[in-house]
């Protein structure tokens, strides 16, 4: 697939936030091919670790999601 960044920026900008979600997760589903560095594996360990002590601290990402989507709609 060839795509020119000319093309993308010819997309509305809800369509260029969708592609960049659709990247992002066709990069998710196979994470072994992400290399991290030890200071990333370390950061993760410590936001687990975090999370374990107060689960409910934070968001879901589906609710993270919607409340970006949410901010940039016209």
């Amino acid at each position: 697939m060839s795509t020119k960044a000319a093309d993308i920026l010819e997309l509305s900008v809800a369509e260029r936030i969708q592609m960049v979600e659709d990247i992002w997760d066709s990069i998710a589903a196979v994470p072994e091919a992400v290399a991290l560095s030890e200071e990333q594996k370390k950061e993760l360990d410590r936001r687990i670790e975090a999370y374990h002590l107060n689960p409910a601290a934070g968001s879901p990402w589906i609710e993270v999601r919607e409340r970006i989507r949410n901010r940039y709609r016209p």
